[in-house]
């Protein structure tokens, strides 16, 4: 049998090569994003060595991209969206014209046509979600006012990429000159054509979606299968990104982005996106390997002026815009550096856009190779601007204060990236890190016994939940800095590790014991492993799930037959 196949070794080098790269670059404080691209560079035909097969490569990237999709569809929510719709609309759609007319201009000064320019801003104009939500999670912003503005704007700037992978294949032809003098119904046409193919998926998915998709969802969870739970929420996504490509005639994109849309409603949606995690990061990561593939480094050294432009304009052009526009609309200077530091970077719908725009004959390998470049030299320069954004405002708050407490006592928002966690005043508490299923069971218990409780959860639903109920929360992964000293675990009672991560939640233990030694804390576990592993880190009892329904059912037929 032949081992060395050329699916197998793609997958198994892409993999292997994106771990190892993507761990040195978090080593280094950067985004693994930058790893896996750069795994993606050392497997393409630029660099010597082993040369991956570009077409598989290809089509495996498309299936990353259908799950990515389905991710942003799960997160999307138009609630939060609602919430800033004031500044995060007209800013993103400001910002996205900015950013495109810069790239066109420079499309024009190295003589591209005006389609190749149009798809070369629009690319430039888009930010990475994945290194916006690292970004705000580690300095606690995600909450924050400026971070629901960052957030609703990215969103705002992916149902533009939406829009636009929709609309592009219509009007490519008029894009690159091959319209006549009746260039506009050639436009009207086929754009018309395709907003009716769009339509008429939407409404599908609105009338018959909508109600099909949760009750499908709903039967599987029922019947108890994980594995039939996980290979549903797959044959979903997959299936609907396929069936709306055969029937529709739309994008894969757009089908996995509704089907995920669709299912975010469902009161199972957080547990499709837990149950899908591992798979859609692995083929996330052969996408951006294969998007690596694209990449000739040589272009640095050919091409030093036009990536110097490149990267200007995705480190300062679209920023100093979003700067500008949050300024106008009477934000604080805090909050605009904020929303233009998360904004100098691009990310997953550019690979998608420049692989597109190549794909219809728009946009030149040039074009490509800049945008790629661009994306990996911003993606690692964008932690050294919040570093300094950091340094920034911390000075200038430190220079306010010494000028005037009172006036920074008045002040609407401390102008710090990292926000402080406000440390609980409760004493003799519990503290509970996890609201799932078992920790949503002990909590309904603690609190009929009138314990005075806490609970560290990051899932927003839940956490808003909570909050309406008077239970004090902790945003945020218990593992995480400072977490634990906010929840006061110096102070509290006993700590319940209710996660089923139990290497999670070996950090937490271990973080806890190191705070408080004699603390009581137990955790759950799913093995002997794990149970070994969790009183290694300092947990007094650890739980098996399995051994307790076991010890439950010898007790009840033990029970019936003494009776």
């Amino acid at each position: 049998m032949e081992h060395n196949t050329p699916l197998i070794s793609t997958v198994v080098v892409g993999l292997v090569l994106a771990f190892i790269l993507g761990l040195i670059a978090q080593r280094i404080r950067v985004s693994p994003l930058v790893g896996y691209l750069l795994a993606g560079v050392f497997m393409g035909p630029f660099t010597p060595g082993y040369v991956a097969d570009q077409n598989i490569a290809n089509e495996l990237a498309e299936i990353g991209i259908i799950l990515l999709m389905f991710g942003v569809g799960l997160h999307f929510s138009l609630k939060d969206l609602l919430s800033v719709k004031n500044i995060a609309i007209p800013g993103a759609i400001v910002q996205i014209a900015v950013a495109t007319l810069l790239g066109i201009g420079l499309g024009e000064a190295l003589g591209w046509s005006f389609g190749g320019g149009l798809v070369f801003g629009l690319a430039l104009s888009v930010a990475s979600t994945v290194v916006l939500l690292r970004a705000l999670q580690e300095r606690r912003l995600v909450d924050s006012e400026r971070g629901r503005i960052a957030i609703g704007w990215l969103i705002v700037e992916d149902l533009a990429m939406v829009l636009t992978l929709v609309l592009l294949p219509a009007i490519a032809g008029l894009l690159k000159g091959e319209g006549n003098g009746a260039s506009m119904s050639a436009l009207a046409m086929p754009v018309l054509i395709t907003l009716g193919k769009v339509a008429g998926f939407v409404i599908f998915m609105l009338v018959v979606g909508r109600r099909v998709i949760p009750m499908l969802l709903h039967y599987v969870a029922h019947t108890g299968s994980r594995e039939l739970f996980r290979l549903a929420v797959f044959a979903i996504s997959l299936g609907v990104a396929f069936g709306a490509a055969l029937v529709f005639d739309v994008s894969f994109a757009l089908g996995a982005f509704f089907a995920g849309m669709i299912l975010s409603e469902s009161e199972l949606s957080q547990r499709a996106a837990n149950e899908t995690l591992p798979l859609r990061d692995a083929f996330a990561v052969l996408f951006f390997v294969s998007v690596g593939m694209l990449v000739d480094p040589a272009i640095i050294l050919r091409e030093p002026l036009p990536l110097l432009a490149t990267v200007f304009i995705i480190l300062f052009g679209k920023s100093v815009a979003a700067f500008g526009i949050v300024r106008l609309f009477g934000y604080p200077t805090s909050t605009a550096l904020t929303i233009s530091a998360s904004l100098a970077q691009i990310g997953e719908f550019s690979f998608i856009l420049v692989s597109l725009g190549v794909g219809l004959g728009l946009l030149p390998d040039r074009g490509r190779d800049l945008v790629l470049a661009g994306a990996i030299i911003s993606i690692m320069l964008n932690p050294l601007f919040f570093a300094l954004l950091d340094r920034l405002l911390a000075d200038r708050d430190a220079k306010a204060a010494a000028a005037s407490e009172a006036a920074a006592a008045d002040s609407k928002e401390k102008a710090v990236t990292r926000v402080p966690l406000p440390e609980t005043q409760l004493k003799d508490h519990v503290v509970l890190v996890g609201h799932g299923r078992v920790g949503s069971v002990v909590s309904r218990a603690l609190r009929l016994n009138n314990t005075p409780l806490l609970v560290i959860e990051d899932t927003p639903g839940v956490v808003e939940r909570l909050q309406k109920e008077g239970v004090e929360v902790v945003t945020g992964n218990a593992a995480a800095p400072d977490m634990l000293q906010a929840a006061n675990v110096m102070g509290a009672r006993g700590l319940l590790v209710a996660i089923p991560d139990a290497f999670e939640g070996g950090q937490i233990v271990a973080k806890a014991r190191a705070l408080n030694p004699t603390l009581p804390i137990i955790a759950r576990a799913h093995s002997e492993e794990e149970i070994a592993h969790l009183k290694h880190h300092g947990a007094n009892v650890v739980i098996m799930g399995e051994q307790e329904i076991a010890k439950a059912m010898l007790l009840q037929i033990g029970a019936t037959a003494a009776v």
